[in-house]
């Protein structure tokens, strides 16, 4: 029989690649979609591409982890051995303008799921997604297991509370309940409103006549970015904004300085100005290791979204070619 996984978060960025490696390894995946007037499940139809596939393999539900009572009646239709919960509001930004909400679904929507667990009395593996935001204004350069957290966002609290609860279920109530401390990730996928896409697709819009300017807040914060293919902890090198800029522009053989505007709306009111991580134990009890450098990432979704701003102008060629 089939190995079952429940992942919250499947339409995101992470668990697209989470859902196609467990269906690699012949998992049956269940996946928590919120409802919504337009579809979102662009980063994992093409796992659809066998009807068959859909529902024999991966299967989706409509719920909510602000609704505590549907998490209990899918854990008990599903009965999964593994639960991956992805599912946050993850836009650290955003956190600010949205704090109550952030806390409803990234805090206590991870309290609800635990609680869903353990009231279900399954035997399930429990992952959380935490994040390396939690470190904050850290106390020590690189980052790892044993450094305090010194959250400076509304999400980074969220998480932390998060994080701490997920420990607190493990030795409570001898629960599988474990923690991923997770770096910067990014990836083709990646959500157009992060600094990283918002980069790559400004660059290849610009390059195609789309779009004049790229608008931006705090160039000099550097963090740890690996590749989200990689399932990345942490690479243990740190860039800046700024580099990642220059060398998105660079592939596409223009110079940001000519398209650039600094918007004090994208700075945060509490900004973390180092992220970097110490995967040492990941490598050492996993065997882990990141396969994608800095500029081979940069280079990937520079050539996906290039392909996107290609077709993108083409469609307004024939657009205004049919107008005239």
């Amino acid at each position: 029989m089939a190995k079952k996984a429940l992942i919250t978060g499947i339409t995101g960025q992470d668990g697209s690649y989470l859902s196609e490696f467990l269906l690699d390894k012949g998992y049956e995946v269940h996946g928590l979609i919120r409802r919504s007037s337009s579809f979102n499940t662009g980063r994992i139809n093409h796992l659809y591409a066998d009807p068959h596939e859909r529902e024999a393999r991966l299967r989706l539900y409509y719920g909510d982890l602000t609704d505590g009572a549907r998490l209990r009646e899918l854990l008990a239709q599903i009965k999964p051995g593994e639960v991956y919960h992805l599912g946050a509001q993850s836009h650290v930004r955003v956190s600010f303008d949205e704090p109550i909400y952030t806390a409803q679904v990234d805090a206590i929507g991870t309290m609800r799921l635990l609680e869903a667990v353990r009231d279900t009395g399954l035997d399930v593996r429990f992952y959380q997604a935490s994040s390396s935001e939690m470190f904050g204004q850290a106390a020590e350069v690189p980052q790892k297991e044993t450094t305090p957290f010194r959250p400076r966002s509304p999400y980074a609290c969220a998480k932390v509370y998060s994080f701490h609860q997920t420990v607190n279920y493990r030795e409570s109530y001898n629960m599988f309940c474990c923690n991923g401390m997770l770096f910067n990730h990014e990836s083709p996928r990646r959500g157009e409103t992060f600094v990283t896409r918002k980069i790559t697709r400004a660059a290849t819009r610009i390059k195609e006549g789309l779009q004049e300017k790229l608008y931006l807040g705090n160039l000099e914060a550097r963090r740890d970015w690996g590749y989200a293919g990689d399932y990345v902890v942490a690479t243990g090198q740190m860039h800046s904004v700024k580099e990642f800029l220059e060398l998105a522009f660079d592939r596409v053989k223009l110079n940001y300085k000519n398209y650039l505007e600094i918007d004090p709306r994208y700075c945060r009111p509490a900004e973390v100005h180092v992220l970097c991580g110490d995967a040492a134990k990941a490598r050492r009890v996993l065997g882990w290791e990141p396969k994608v450098g800095f500029e081979e990432l940069v280079a990937m979704m520079i050539e996906a979204d290039s392909e996107r701003a290609r077709k993108e102008r083409l469609l307004a060629d024939d657009g205004a070619a049919w107008k005239s």
